[in-house]
């Protein structure tokens, strides 16, 4: 795993939105996989800068967001598909239809991820997925636990990850405790993995994503087989990494 040692967020950030830039100019038409949460925001803020000020296009970008909180629709202020609409896709140029977030609201989660999957595959497989990593160690969602799970499906929050969450709503008994969630074989397919880690309250993930063994107690852990995987982190979420 390549690890650069960002500043501070706003270098990780810049870091990180060269990455994905270089990738859509290398293939216009790539498939990005996208992630939501406080850690990509400024990286999203660069790739709008990229499109207004040095015309990077995205018109023939097609992406696929990693996770939707189960039982909120995509109008809902607290979605990931309203917070994908906010914080990039109504400032690029990305076409509608090349859009793919997880429908919060399915009647049939089983099936619907099955089909998320396929629908992945069939794309072509992610050029590039863009990864946070949460404080217990989950990506998108999936969280620590007995095995790692391949297929997307409907999971379980963890209490840390809800108390985590909590900020982005009123209080946390408005967290939704369910969530669509990308599973590892989707994740572990993409061609190029880019993690993101910031702050101190990371540092602890970030040394057992890097330094431990691979336990789905850690889901990170998993992304040691992957062979290209770029993790950027600030000094903060690396202060246990020698």
């Amino acid at each position: 795993m390549l690890i650069i040692r960002a500043q501070d967020y706003d270098d990780m950030s810049r870091r990180a939105a060269r990455f994905i830039a270089a990738q859509v100019l290398l293939k216009p038409d790539c498939i990005l996989g996208l992630a939501t949460g406080s850690t990509p925001i400024g990286t999203y803020q660069e790739l709008i800068r990229f499109y207004n000020e040095d015309g990077l296009s995205f018109k023939d970008v097609r992406s696929f967001n990693l996770d939707e909180y189960y039982g909120l629709s995509s109008s809902h202020e607290q979605s990931y598909a309203h917070f994908m609409q906010l914080n990039l896709f109504d400032h690029i140029d990305i076409v509608p239809e090349n859009i793919h977030v997880p429908n919060g609201l399915t009647t049939d989660p089983q099936g619907y991820g099955k089909q998320y999957d396929e629908l992945i595959e069939t794309s072509g497989g992610i050029d590039m997925q863009l990864l946070g990593i949460g404080s217990n160690g989950h990506i998108a969602f999936n969280e620590p636990g007995k095995y790692f799970s391949a297929q997307t499906r409907l999971v379980d929050l963890k209490q840390n990850t809800i108390e985590d969450n909590a900020r982005f709503f009123d209080s946390e008994d408005e967290v939704p405790r369910q969530a669509i969630s990308m599973g590892m074989k989707s994740i572990l397919g993409a061609r190029r993995i880019l993690v993101l880690a910031s702050g101190s309250g990371k540092a602890e993930a970030v040394k057992e994503m890097l330094e431990g063994p691979i336990d789905p107690m850690l889901p990170a852990s998993i992304l040691q087989v992957h062979p290209n995987v770029t993790l950027i982190a600030d000094k903060a979420a690396l202060s246990l990494v020698q």
